[in-house]
């Protein structure tokens, strides 16, 4: 069971195809029809919507999440006995999430081992029994998993639980003060940004957004979303996986027209112009993806993907690549590598050094600490911070990380079937939810079950997402 769905699945057989085959080269069901009937079941089992429809889709016609659960649903297919989950549940939604954590645990209580490899430590806390932790190749940790959690002995241990975002972490830094950290208070920097922005960076107008299905039906992705965002915030967008959040990134970015509604960009209007007219502006506006070893050519260096992203009139091309360098923590080793001989991690990383590198007033962030350990996440995330408190920057911030999204953003909307359902200020949504599906949302959330000895946060009121 593999991280990077979208590459571990072929791109020109359809979903369920990939998840038959090895009902096939097993023997484990006679005919076609057996296996088509059990590729539905096990789609259903991990939670896949309209089980029938999307096992006929290819893996590029499915959401992130929806392609992670169909790589889980093929790791089950041959009911294994040892089964190796490496970040299972990386680009899940809580809900989604809960259910395969339930499953996995169903698989274990019938007598099948399971090696979970994650950097999400609430996940890890709940599912483990024992706990290795390494870093740079070596194990540096061993325990149960209470002893890990509520007792750290090793002082990495210790870094990394406290780096857990939440609640709790809302107005402070996660990462300790000698992670590597951008300077940002240098007039070289952003010169472009002394100049005042709008107040309203970004409208969006009752946005719909409609696509046609295999059977010729229609799917609406979108319906009806409006709201602004103002310069110097952070509005987050959660949701389940399907309920639209990709798409409006996607209409943000002027990648997708509209069906109906519109875009306005520092007070222009932006969805309706013609690329042609548009190009000039896209500096203004960068954006970091779910799944960043499919946006980069895999012919290039990470030093030439910089380099191409920076605006033809940057003065100092190798000073501002060395900079970004260490905004995301890379050494110069890096530079001369190629996407594939890059780890998860380090691909997200690179991904947020190109959406900088163009010093943009607005980063678009698509799940964008999803592959990241929670040292790197919050070397990213107090980054961002930083960014946007000395810079002005504002932020787009769509994930499924519920914890992640209550300590970066300011107001969260949130997404169900293509409708806002719910919106307001970030402590309103998670600690006060009104609508029974933000309350669902919330309570799905995985929680560390062991804290760290000492560790005695502020009171928060019930539901906290902690």
């Amino acid at each position: 069971m593999l991280q990077d769905a979208l590459v571990s699945l072929d791109p020109l057989r359809p979903v369920g195809a990939e998840i038959a085959e090895g009902l096939r080269l097993h023997g484990a069901a006679r005919s076609r029809e057996e296996r088509e009937q059990r590729v539905v079941d096990l789609l259903r089992l991990v939670g896949v919507p309209e089980p029938e429809l999307k096992a006929r889709q290819l893996p590029q016609q499915l959401s992130g999440g929806q392609r992670q659960r169909a790589l889980i649903a093929a790791a089950l297919a041959l009911d294994p006995r040892l089964l190796i989950a490496d970040e299972p549940t990386t680009a899940l939604d809580v809900t989604i999430q809960a259910q395969v954590l339930a499953l996995l645990e169903e698989t274990r209580a019938r007598g099948k081992a399971l090696i979970l490899i994650s950097h999400d430590l609430a996940v890890v806390s709940r599912m483990a029994d024992e706990v290795l932790v390494m870093r740079d190749g070596e194990v540096v940790e061993r325990g149960v998993a209470e002893q890990i959690f509520s007792d750290p002995r090793h002082d990495y241990t210790r870094r990394l639980v406290a780096a857990i975002p939440s609640a709790h972490s809302r107005g402070s830094r996660l990462a300790p003060s000698s992670a590597p950290r951008f300077d940002t208070s240098s007039a070289a920097l952003d010169p472009r940004h002394a100049a005042a922005a709008p107040e309203i960076l970004l409208r969006a107008d009752g946005l719909v957004k409609r696509f046609a299905g295999p059977d010729r039906s229609v799917h609406t992705a979108v319906d009806g979303v409006s709201f602004e965002l103002r310069r110097g915030e952070t509005l987050g967008i959660v949701g389940e996986s399907g309920s639209g959040k990709s798409t409006v990134a996607r209409l943000v970015m002027a990648f997708e027209p509209p069906d109906v509604g519109s875009v306005t960009l520092l007070g222009e209007d932006w969805s309706t112009l013609p690329e042609a007219a548009r190009r000039r502006r896209r500096r203004d506006i960068s954006i970091v993806y779910q799944d960043p070893l499919s946006s980069f050519d895999p012919r290039w260096t990470v030093g030439r993907i910089l380099d191409d992203a920076l605006p033809d009139d940057e003065p100092d091309r190798r000073g501002r690549i060395a900079e970004l360098f260490a905004l995301v923590g890379f050494s110069g080793s890096l530079a001369h590598r190629r996407p594939l001989e890059l780890s998860g991690g380090q691909r997200q990383r690179l991904a947020i050094a190109r959406a900088v590198a163009p010093r943009p007033r607005l980063i678009v962030c698509d799940e964008p600490v999803s592959a990241l350990d929670v040292s790197i996440q919050a070397q990213v995330l107090d980054l961002l911070g930083d960014l946007k408190a000395e810079l002005g920057v504002s932020y787009l911030f769509i994930s499924h990380d519920l914890g992640v999204v209550h300590h970066i953003s300011d107001r969260v909307l949130v997404m169900n079937l293509g409708r806002v359902v719910e919106s307001g200020e970030a402590d309103e949504i998670f600690l006060k939810p009104r609508v029974d599906y933000t309350k669902r949302l919330v309570a799905a959330v995985p929680r560390l079950a062991h804290r760290a000895a000492g560790d005695h946060p502020t009171p928060r009121a019930s539901g906290a997402v902690a």
